[in-house]
């Protein structure tokens, strides 16, 4: 059985070190395992309950929706910014959280992994994102976690994919969250 991992990035930015976690995450995932990088989190207007009536749902909206719906499991990937999570992803998370109870997430193994530019790779808004995450009933893995510091300096004129340390570490990351979806169809 395969299971599809779907990665979103909280940064926008063309030349994100976290997109480039995610795009080695896509390139690293073992056999039987696809992740999915969902393109388009900056078209997705923010979260209004106006909006968010059947038939009148954003075309973005619905297109996460839908790729969260049809994922096994999601794979966050987040900076920091200013402390906490970044927009665009608080974003996505609360659309993926309606209907309330009934949302793409609800039930679904969820990991927080990423790099920040400070000593601490971004470990506040990692856990912003598994608290946002968890209350929008996404089931928040816990153990699963890789916060990696100093992301100008360590990906500067190294793309992720070519660090052995973060690719054996991000290649952990997916096989194990893999695992979550086994668990999660067995309960």
């Amino acid at each position: 059985m395969s299971v599809r991992i779907l990665a979103l990035v909280g940064s926008v930015r063309a030349g994100s070190h976290n997109r480039q976690l995610a795009e080695a995450a896509v390139k690293l995932a073992p056999a039987g395992t696809e992740v999915q990088l969902f393109e388009g989190l900056a078209e997705i207007p923010f979260y209004n309950e106006d909006i968010d009536v059947e038939g009148s749902v954003p075309a973005a909206a619905l297109r996460l929706r839908e790729a969260a719906g049809e994922a096994g499991a999601l794979l966050l990937f987040t900076p920091e910014y200013n402390g906490t999570i970044p927009a665009v992803l608080k974003n996505a998370i609360d659309w993926l959280s309606r209907p309330y109870g009934a949302g793409a997430i609800n039930g679904k193994p969820v990991a927080v992994v990423g790099t920040a530019l400070g000593q601490y790779g971004g470990v506040w808004a990692h856990d912003d994102t598994r608290k946002s995450v968890g209350v929008a009933g996404g089931k928040v893995v816990e153990d699963i976690k890789l916060s990696i510091p100093g992301s100008a300096t360590r990906f500067g004129a190294t793309h992720p994919a070519d660090d052995a340390e973060v690719a054996a570490q991000l290649t952990e990351v997916v096989t194990r969250l893999q695992g979550q979806v086994g668990e999660a169809a067995a309960a």
